[in-house]
Parts: C-alpha cells; sequence; structure tokens
C-alpha cells in the first residue's frame, strides 16, 4: 500500500509517499481501506517532534480518517466488513490502509461523504467537550471565538448556536469572518496580523472589547494563542470561562492578576486526554454529535481535497493559515 510518511523531523516537505506492506491485525483491531483523511493541527507539530506524543519514525500523519472496512481481527465484533467507518488514529491516516482498536471506529450515517467523516469528529469532538464539559456554555451567553474559520472554530461557531448562545467571530480577514456568518454567527471582527508591541496589543484588546460589548465575553473560545490570548482575556465578561485549545501563534503569556480582577477561569481544553480517560462520556458526546447531524444543525465544511502526493501542501495550507474549515486528504 502507500503511505505519506515522515522519515525525519521537519515541516510538511519532509513527507514523502513510498509503498509500505500492509498492517498486521492485531486482536481487537479492524483494518480500514482509508478513503480520506481529515488535516488538524496535530500533523503540523507531530512531524516537527512539537506534539506531547512522539511516534517512532517512520510513521504517517493523520489522526482521523473515513473508510470501509476491509477484514476484523479476532475479538472484534461491533465492526463487520464493510462498514462505513469514522476512526480516530492520533497518527497513521495518511495511509491507504491502517489497522485501528475497533473501540475508536465510529458508524458512519448514511448520508455523510467520506471527505464528511474525515473533517468530523476531531474538531466537532474538541469544540463539543470545550463548549460543553469545560466552559457549560448555556442560551443567551455571548462566546468570542479567536481563529473562527479554521475547523475547530467554525465547528464552536455552529455548535454554540445550537446551544442557544450569541457568537462573535474573530478571523483574520474579512473574506473568513463572512464564512463564519453563514455559518450562524451573529457578528464578526477581524484582527490584523502579529506581532504586536505594546500599543498594538493595547489595541487589539480595544478592538476585541468593542466587538463584545460592554458585558464582554461570557466564554471565550482561543485557538489562536500568541499575542491575541492576552487581548482576548482582557474582554472576557465576569465570572468568563476562557478555553484554551491551541497556539499556532504561539504559546501565551498571560499575566494573571487578570483572572482576579475578571473573576475569571482559565481552562485547558484536551479532547484526545479526555476521550481516554473518559470513554463513556466521550460516547455520550459522539451521539450527540450525530444528532445534530442529522438534525442539520451543523456539517463539516471542507473547503479543499488533496491527493495523497500533496498531503505535505495540505499541511502546509493549514500551518499557514490558508486553510479555511477543514482540509482533507484523498486516497486511491
Amino acid at each position: 500500500m502507500k503511505a505519506v510518511l515522515s522519515k525525519s523531523v521537519g515541516g510538511p516537505d519532509t513527507l514523502v509517499l513510498e509503498e509500505v506492506a500492509d498492517p498486521a491485525l492485531k486482536p481487537g483491531e479492524v483494518l480500514v481501506a482509508v478513503k480520506a483523511c481529515g488535516v488538524n493541527y496535530p500533523d503540523v507539530i507531530i512531524i516537527e517532534d512539537k506534539y506531547q506524543f512522539k511516534p517512532e519514525r517512520p510513521f504517517s500523519p493523520g489522526g482521523e480518517v473515513a473508510g470501509v472496512v476491509e477484514a476484523v481481527g479476532e475479538g472484534a465484533s461491533r465492526i463487520k466488513v464493510g462498514d462505513r467507518v469514522i476512526g480516530q488514529a492520533g497518527w497513521g491516516g495518511m495511509a491507504e490502509k491502517i489497522a485501528l482498536p475497533e473501540i475508536r471506529c465510529i458508524p458512519m450515517p448514511d448520508g455523510m461523504s467520506f471527505e464528511e467523516g474525515a473533517a468530523f469528529v476531531m474538531t466537532y469532538g474538541t469544540s463539543h467537550y470545550a463548549l460543553k464539559q469545560r466552559a457549560d456554555i448555556k442560551a443567551g451567553e455571548t462566546l468570542l471565538v479567536l481563529g473562527a474559520a479554521g475547523g475547530v472554530g467554525l465547528a464552536a461557531v455552529e455548535l454554540a448556536k445550537a446551544a442557544g448562545a450569541r457568537v462573535i467571530a474573530a478571523c483574520s480577514s474579512q473574506e473568513k469572518v463572512d464564512l463564519c456568518l453563514k455559518h450562524g454567527a451573529d457578528a464578526g471582527v477581524v484582527y490584523p496580523h502579529g506581532p504586536f508591541d505594546k500599543e498594538g496589543r493595547k489595541a487589539l484588546a480595544d478592538l476585541f472589547k468593542g466587538a463584545c460589548g460592554k458585558e464582554g465575553a461570557n466564554v471565550i473560545y482561543d485557538a489562536v494563542g500568541g499575542d491575541y490570548a492576552e487581548a482576548a482575556l482582557r474582554a472576557i465578561a465576569w465570572e468568563g470561562r476562557f478555553l484554551v485549545i491551541g497556539f499556532p501563534a504561539g504559546i501565551p503569556s498571560i499575566p494573571l492578576n487578570l483572572t482576579l480582577l475578571k473573576g475569571c477561569q482559565i481552562v485547558g481544553v484536551f479532547w484526545g486526554a479526555f476521550t481516554a480517560k473518559d470513554p463513556k462520556e466521550n460516547a455520550e458526546n459522539i451521539e450527540e454529535l450525530m444528532a445534530l447531524y442529522a438534525a442539520g444543525k451543523i456539517k463539516p465544511y471542507v473547503s479543499a481535497t488533496y491527493p495523497m502526493a500533496q498531503a505535505g501542501q495540505a499541511i502546509a495550507d493549514l500551518a499557514e493559515r490558508r486553510a479555511q474549515g477543514k482540509v482533507v486528504v484523498t486516497m486511491g
């Protein structure tokens, strides 16, 4: 089979497409013929050895796949040959086949395409866990989303609207804000490109305060980090919740006196660890997400698909913030 491989530490240009042996099935695993693989921020940093996990090389990036079950290992009983599934891999998804524990496979709805399936679980799973378990967002509350046109950001916009919140989408361009408005955001704000000096950080904070209004944002969903984090925190409401999602703009340094003055919480969101530590609650979340998809309240936005030979370009476009919604690598 063909696989996109990281054989040395580096950026997307270090990836190669090679023939490798088909994976061997272990007890409790299923073999999935991959049709599509979603591209996510962990793919950017895992090939640079900057992720929480450092798989042994050579390995394929790609943490979520959609495909058809080709074989079933001993002890696997829930998933059958021929089933269309979404698979949660961590890595290894940018290959024509992948062996996954049966427990990491979710049946795909009949109306869902493979591209949508590969763009669904990680982004919506992360954002649902963030807004439900970590922020406990309520109808009528205001949510400010940084990086709102990205995969997790757009998922947060849709999920918050489904929960009855008022959503403000913060993006790096008007084109991205317009996309968020089409997906349900109530308002949007375009922020400038950093880094920022002292005056620039103050102006950024004023921009967010103006967008959120006098009372501020009850919940802030920060998928950007860097200088944007402190500026957004200054726009939080009393007893607000600041969700730490990711840091493509860099890991921020936040003065903790702000948390005292705002009476607010800074809350980490590590969905991958949540799925491992509380699989039952995660399964309930997935059921809720599938119900929202069936009701038409959420729908993955796949802005571009790439063949396997261009997987490095797909990751680069995400890393350099050119992508909107989700990008997907397709096999075959």
